[in-house]
C-alpha cells in the first residue's frame, strides 16, 4: 500500500478528545488534524513524537489531514491508522503473500453475518472448500516491561531482551472484540473456517499474546476461540511513510 499523495512529516503536540491532535509542522506553523484512532494508543501517542499524515481532497472535511504513522523515541515505526489494517490484509491475500489464505476465488469485505449483528471484515469463498471467515485486527501495543501476562507484575524495567517485542492485543477492554470471537466460534460450529488475523503494525512487536492483563475477558473468548477451531494468524508489516506492506508471518503466544 503506497501513500498517495506522499504523507508529510509533523512533530506531535497532544492527542485529545480521542479524534483530535494538535502538530508542529515543519515551518514552525500549528496544526490540528484528525486521529484516525479511538482506542488507548499507548505508547502511540508521545509528545514529541515525529507523525506522518495524509491530506485528503474532500473539501468538506473540516479537518482535511489525518495522523497515520507515529515514530517512538526507539524509532519504531506505528501505524496508528487502524482502517488501514483491513485493507493490508486484502491486498495481501489478493497477491498470494499470505499462504495459508490462498485458494479462494472470490474475497468480499463487510459481509453481515452471525447472530450479534456483526460484519466479517473478510470473507473468502470457493466452490470446493468451506468459505473462510476472516476477522483483522491491529496491533500497535509493545510492552517489554511484563513478565508475564497471566498476573500483573511488572518486571520492573528488564533490559535482559527477554521480553523485547512482545506486542499485546488489545490494548483497551473491547465488548466489540468479544462479540467478535463468539461470532467465530459460531461459523466454526456451522462447519465453516474461521481465521482472527492480527495485523501488527508496529515495527518494534516481534511476537504477540493476548493481554490477559487488560481485557480478562477477551483473553478467555480468544482460548475458548482456538479450542473450537477458529486459527490465529499473526503477520508483521514494513512501514515507511512511503509504503506500509504485510511480510512475515510471526509467533503468537496465547500464555
Amino acid at each position: 500500500m503506497k501513500f498517495t499523495p506522499p504523507l508529510q512529516p509533523a512533530i506531535l503536540i497532544k492527542r485529545y478528545k480521542r479524534f483530535l491532535a494538535d502538530v508542529t509542522l515543519p515551518n514552525g506553523d500549528e496544526k490540528t488534524m484528525h486521529c484516525t484512532n479511538t482506542g488507548a494508543m499507548t505508547g502511540c501517542a508521545e509528545t514529541g513524537n515525529t507523525i506522518w499524515y495524509s491530506t485528503s481532497s474532500n473539501l468538506k472535511r473540516k479537518y482535511p489531514n489525518s495522523w497515520e504513522i507515529s515514530v517512538n523515541s526507539q524509532g519504531h515505526h506505528i501505524c496508528i491508522n487502524t482502517a488501514r489494517a483491513n485493507a493490508l490484509v486484502i491486498e495481501a491475500i489478493e497477491n498470494d503473500q499470505i499462504p495459508e489464505l490462498t485458494g479462494y476465488c472470490e474475497l468480499k469485505a463487510e459481509v453481515k453475518y452471525g447472530e450479534e449483528n456483526s460484519r466479517i471484515d473478510i470473507l473468502l469463498s470457493s466452490e470446493t472448500r468451506p468459505a473462510c471467515y476472516i476477522e483483522v485486527k491491529s496491533v500497535t501495543l509493545l510492552d517489554e516491561d511484563r513478565s508475564d501476562p497471566n498476573n500483573n507484575q511488572s518486571t520492573g524495567g528488564r533490559t535482559d531482551g527477554r521480553n523485547s517485542g512482545q506486542g499485546y492485543f488489545p490494548d483497551a477492554v473491547t465488548t466489540r472484540g468479544q462479540k467478535h470471537l463468539r461470532e467465530l466460534i459460531q461459523m466454526v460450529e456451522s462447519s465453516h473456517r474461521a481465521v482472527l488475523l492480527f495485523a501488527v503494525l508496529h515495527t518494534g512487536i516481534t511476537r504477540v499474546s493476548v493481554a490477559h492483563h487488560i481485557d480478562a475477558k477477551y483473553a478467555q473468548l480468544l482460548t475458548q476461540a482456538r479450542d473450537a477451531g477458529v486459527e490465529v494468524l499473526c503477520y508483521t508489516a514494513n512501514i515507511s511513510s512511503l509504503e506500509i506492506k504485510l511480510t512475515n508471518r510471526i509467533e503468537f503466544i496465547n500464555n
